[in-house]
């Protein structure tokens, strides 16, 4: 697939000497080609990634440690409080 997406490139950079919209044209492709690509950048790294699977994990772990179980007798004494403050 590689392969075919840069001969395309090249083929339209060629006719580009015939008429300049074919350039335009091949730049789409590649800026398309580097933007949307696998890897996000032509490097082949996945660290974009990488850090959005970082980010929800910490995000997850925040929750999980927010509304894990140790934390059930405190919330219950809190909502003793509560009850005894309002009747």
């Amino acid at each position: 697939m590689f392969v075919l997406l840069l001969v395309l490139i090249v083929v339209l950079f060629g006719f580009g000497f015939f008429n300049p919209i074919w350039w335009v044209a091949a730049a789409v492709l590649v800026f398309g080609a580097t933007r949307y690509g696998r890897g996000g950048g032509g490097d082949g790294s996945d660290f974009g990634e990488y850090q959005d699977y970082r980010d929800r994990r910490e995000r997850q772990d925040r929750w999980d440690r927010r509304y894990s179980r140790q934390h059930r007798a405190r919330w219950n004494r809190e909502d003793r409080r509560d009850r005894e403050r309002r009747g």
